[in-house]
């Protein structure tokens, strides 16, 4: 199997880790039945790391889809390479390191990451757009 769709597959489980570390985080706070509720009542503001947790995720979801087609796109091109798996490490290893960055609240360093990881991207798609 090449490396690319190994780092797809740490990347699917990355994003289990940013679905339920909010939820956990409210569970512990709000409770079980709270957890295994309707959740229709408005439950107080667990303050700003929480609601950075909830933004880590959204942003890992907006450019995880981009990761997806560049690392199935060389895969599917027949353009893997060591180049490319170095890419996709890149932009996994960023991405694991963004979440505790952004959770702990280290603005400046967490955007370098985030830099990190788009450039992984980028990277794979100008090798599957250009060779």
């Amino acid at each position: 199997m090449p490396v690319e769709l190994r780092i797809l597959a740490w990347g699917a489980i990355l994003g289990f880790v940013h679905i339920m570390l909010p939820i956990l985080v409210k569970t512990w706070a709000y409770g079980l039945k709270w957890n295994v509720g309707a959740r229709n009542d408005t439950q107080p503001d667990l303050g700003p790391a929480t609601r950075r947790l909830e933004r880590a995720q959204a942003n890992f979801f907006e450019t995880f889809p981009l990761a997806i087609v560049a690392l199935i796109g060389v895969v599917v091109a027949n353009r893997t390479s060591p180049e490319t798996a170095w890419h996709g490490w890149m932009w996994l290893g960023a991405r694991a390191l963004y979440l505790p960055t952004y959770w702990m609240g280290i603005p400046a360093l967490r955007t370098i990451i985030f830099g990190v990881a788009v450039a992984g991207i980028i990277d794979i798609l100008k090798v599957l757009l250009l060779g």
